[in-house]
């Protein structure tokens, strides 16, 4: 079967066919899922580098299971969100024990606007990321499923093992925190703006 025919199959049965010796299949599952998973891992970490550790360690962790895994159980797809976001959690716990990280890594400005259009634009998706860094480990994982992966409330209910109620609340508290966040950061640079029109 060629690699093109192996797109049509399902997860699942691209899970099974791994399982079975077919190097092909995990090929095909591995670039449809990896890069969900990453950006999932990035949204929560702020840092590339531990995305992908995240992302090559969740998928180890399927292809081990991949022989032990029972259909109609559960999605694929949720339970890689899951293992993705609990290591995501682990590394947070780990690193505020070991003290302050390098969590301001701005994401890249898109190269095609003017100078000053790229540095708002970065200093946008910089704040974007400060406000998701100080969010509770629960809400950034929530947050973070919902509005930058498109999962529903019960998929992501599922990825983080609790009720969809709960995930409700997680959302809520999240957007606030992220909305009050973002309010201070536009208030200074509005003042900002003003401080430097005074002064000229």
């Amino acid at each position: 079967m060629s690699f093109d025919g192996l797109t049509e199959e399902t997860d699942e049965a691209l899970l099974a066919r791994f399982a079975a010796g077919d190097r092909l299949a995990a090929h095909a599952l591995t670039l449809r899922l990896t890069p969900a998973v990453f950006a999932l891992a990035r949204r929560m970490l702020n840092d590339a580098a531990e995305a992908e550790d995240v992302a090559q360690e969740a998928m180890m962790r399927l292809w081990r299971i991949a022989p032990d895994w029972r259909a109609g159980e559960a999605k694929l797809s949720t339970w890689l969100h899951r293992v993705a976001t609990n290591l995501c959690i682990d590394r947070l716990r780990k690193r505020r024990r070991n003290g302050p990280a390098l969590d301001d890594i701005a994401e890249p400005a898109d190269p095609a606007p003017g100078v000053l259009a790229r540095l708002e634009a970065g200093d946008a998706a910089a704040a974007v990321s400060a406000a998701m860094a100080r969010l509770p480990e629960r809400q950034r994982a929530a947050v973070a499923l919902r509005h930058f992966e498109d999962l529903g409330n019960p998929e992501i209910a599922a990825a983080l093992d609790v009720s969809v109620e709960a995930v409700e609340s997680l959302l809520a508290r999240g957007r606030r925190a992220l909305a009050r966040d973002l309010a201070a950061w536009s208030a200074g640079i509005e003042r900002a703006g003003a401080g430097g029109k005074v002064g000229k």
